[in-house]
């Protein structure tokens, strides 16, 4: 905010305009905005004269009272002769009624057309103060107000009238928010200001806030940040209220319980609240809510990776301890599942198996992604190649039991294959011998019983994981898929592209570097 100016005011720059302005109980004068302000004056430069003696029509709002009229400087009585020879001068300093229906020309100095309007606080008669602001888009507005009052509650106010005596105006160059200066000024009027922001928004209070701050308005300022504490605020309204009073932390305004809102005492988040996250999800015993969660985990997980990367790395130990404990669960119930007397026992008893595996396998392909995400994945890629008995009973289990553990070996391919781990080589290749046929087996159902494969995405990660062998093994692999496919089509992956790949580097590059090399000798 630009610096006061104290001193007199040239009668003649300052010809205000009054416009029509509610009254409360207090005597605050509420000023519009300036948006208000102006298309108040575009819409009276638009009306016709009125007929000499009409009056203008009546406020609908009746519990609004209309301003008394405040012209820029106070009238004095003249004579009817000197009322007559200046008759022009007097139509700029109508009464309030009347500037609405006939307002003056105003005529201005400065190099911008202004829009000047006055405003008055409390007894008008007995002010003995005018405080002129100069905003954007030339408007300026006058107020008339009280000397004992700006330095009762303004520490601003109260310095700048303390230093000259007396003062009659100050002036205000370049204001920033002339309609939330306007009406700091006139809560300095009001008994309850906190009664006063109820109704009002985040950011209006947060404009307040900052013009209270600047003039050293502490009623105020408490106010406001009661209200701030109070109100319910996310989002972007976050952003700007925790940046607004973070600064204030020097000060004695105890903003501690607004930001406790949004920040801990601790200087890191608590690594067992993320635990204990995971821990309420992977035991959820309703199906809907366990999903919706783990999609909402997984989603914030990956939206502020930056941000929680430290507090999930921390948690590694713990997401492979439940890694552990699922996939011994799985195998055991793969090995209940495919018992020789299991197929003879009642559905009652087999249901409970099948949906145990089902959940095991989700809670495990859940684990995989945040593993994925993080990429903390190639110890569970380890794991997972290694699980040479659960593959060999996949087949024994119906394709909808099983389907889900095709998945987490998907998602470790397309992890390969985009980068997010770096296993060894070893491992991508017990990977490729362990758990491609069981995928290639399940990958019909896949493509049309499950809405989240993706299956450009997957076919892509098994290729580039197929392509980061020796050439032989990759021979092996792709010619073993290339049977599968000539048989069951689309039914299986379609590794056209890491096929065309191996092609070349079997057949065209030893034949390209032989002519290279024919041609240098």
């Amino acid at each position: 905010m630009a610096e006061f100016k104290v001193g007199g005011i040239d009668p003649r720059a300052t010809k205000f305009r009054n416009v029509p302005i509610a009254v409360t109980p207090e005597g605050f004068w509420c000023c519009p905005s300036q948006t208000v302000l102006q298309k108040t004056v575009k819409n009276q430069n638009q009306q016709p004269k009125p007929k000499v003696g009409a009056s203008p029509p009546a406020s609908k709002a009746s519990s609004v009272q209309r301003a008394p009229t405040i012209s820029s400087e106070r009238r004095t009585h003249s004579t009817p002769t000197r009322s007559r020879a200046n008759n022009s001068e007097e139509q700029k300093c109508l009464s309030a009624d009347n500037a609405t229906s006939n307002p003056p020309k105003v005529v201005s100095e400065r190099p911008q057309k202004q829009h000047k309007i006055s405003v008055g606080f409390g007894q008008i008669e007995i002010s003995d103060l005018r405080v002129v602001l100069y905003g954007k888009d030339g408007v300026a507005v006058k107020m008339s107000v009280h000397k004992n009052i700006l330095a009762e509650n303004s520490t601003f106010f109260g310095d700048k009238l303390s230093r000259q005596s007396p003062v009659s105006s100050i002036e205000v160059p370049d204001c920033e928010d002339v309609e939330i200066y306007v009406e700091t000024v006139g809560l300095m009027y009001c008994d309850d200001v906190k009664q006063r922001l109820i109704k009002q928004t985040v950011p209006r209070v947060l404009r307040i806030l900052k013009v209270a701050e600047l003039l050293g308005f502490r009623a105020c300022v408490l106010s406001c940040l009661n209200y701030l504490e109070a109100v319910p605020w996310a989002g972007e309204e976050e952003e700007n209220v925790v940046s607004s009073v973070r600064h204030l932390q020097t000060e004695d305004y105890g903003v501690t319980p607004i930001l406790k809102r949004v920040c801990s005492d601790l200087t890191s988040p608590p690594n067992d609240t993320f635990v204990r996250i995971i821990e309420l999800v992977l035991k959820s015993s309703d199906d809907r809510g366990r999903r919706e969660m783990k999609s909402l985990v997984l989603k914030l997980l990956k939206e502020n990776s930056s941000c929680t990367s430290s507090s999930a790395d921390l948690c590694v130990d713990t997401l492979y301890r439940y890694c552990q404990n699922s996939l011994e669960s799985l195998l055991t119930l793969f090995q209940q599942a495919s018992d020789n007397d299991f197929p003879e026992q009642s559905l009652d008893l087999k249901e409970p198996v099948f949906r145990q595996i089902t959940l095991e396998a989700d809670n495990l392909l859940w684990l995989t992604e945040i593993l994925a995400d993080r990429n903390a994945a190639e110890e569970f890629a380890v794991m997972w190649s290694n699980q040479r008995e659960l593959a060999g009973l996949h087949s024994k289990l119906p394709t909808k039991s099983r389907h889900l553990v095709s998945c987490i070996t998907a998602r470790l391919f397309v992890a390969v294959g985009k980068g997010e781990m770096l296993p060894s080589k070893d491992t991508r290749q017990l990977l490729l011998d362990v758990w491609l046929q069981p995928l290639m087996d399940d990958y019909n159902w896949l493509q049309h019983g499950c809405r989240s494969f993706d299956r450009t995405l997957v076919e892509e990660g098994i290729g580039s994981t197929i392509l980061t062998l020796p050439l032989e093994d990759q021979q092996t692999i792709l010619l073993s898929w290339l049977g599968s496919f000539l048989k069951v089509g689309n039914s299986c992956p379609n590794l056209q592209k890491a096929f065309e790949v191996w092609w070349r580097r079997t057949f065209v590059r030893p034949y390209v570097e032989h002519q290279s090399q024919s041609g240098r000798s």
